[in-house]
């Protein structure tokens, strides 16, 4: 009895980061993406979030979140960064949010030209300690989704 009480206890020591799902979050091709997501992002270790077609890396109050499912972005004239893994991934990101170093906040990425689209929300305290050389670890799970547009 002491012995499950224990496990219990411990199992309600996993801490779960709040988010949102995402309009479209119910695309199969979701699930796919975040079942695909590294394990380990910037130093980082996964933990569970209170939404569908979500997952996140960090504290809660400081993770990085990606969100499956967000609005597709409409052609823009926003800066359009490709992002190449040394597997061979190609994935468009524009960078919605924080684009300046010196901006204060979160820095948001929205995966262009994809469908469905993926979203990734790297707070101010992350963002100053790690590149954003994470978007290339996450290349291999967002290239799942449909390549429709590519940056010019």
């Amino acid at each position: 009895m002491i012995l499950a009480a224990t496990a219990l206890g411990l199992a309600g020591c996993a801490q779960t980061v709040p988010t949102t799902a995402a309009p479209h979050a119910t695309d199969p091709v979701c699930a796919d993406v975040v079942l695909a997501t590294p394990d380990e992002l910037s130093g980082l270790a996964r933990h569970d979030t209170n939404a569908q077609a979500t997952t996140a890396w960090g504290e809660p109050g400081s993770a990085i979140v990606l969100r499956c499912g967000v609005e597709p972005l409409a052609p823009t004239t926003d800066r359009c960064t490709t992002v190449e893994g040394s597997n061979g991934t190609s994935v468009d990101w524009v960078i919605t949010q924080g684009d300046s170093d010196t901006e204060d906040g979160p820095a948001t990425f929205v995966t262009y030209g994809r469908v469905p689209a993926v979203e990734v929300e790297v707070p101010e305290s992350v963002r100053k300690q790690h590149s954003t050389s994470l978007l290339i670890d996450l290349g291999a799970a967002v290239s799942r989704t449909d390549k429709q547009r590519s940056c010019l």
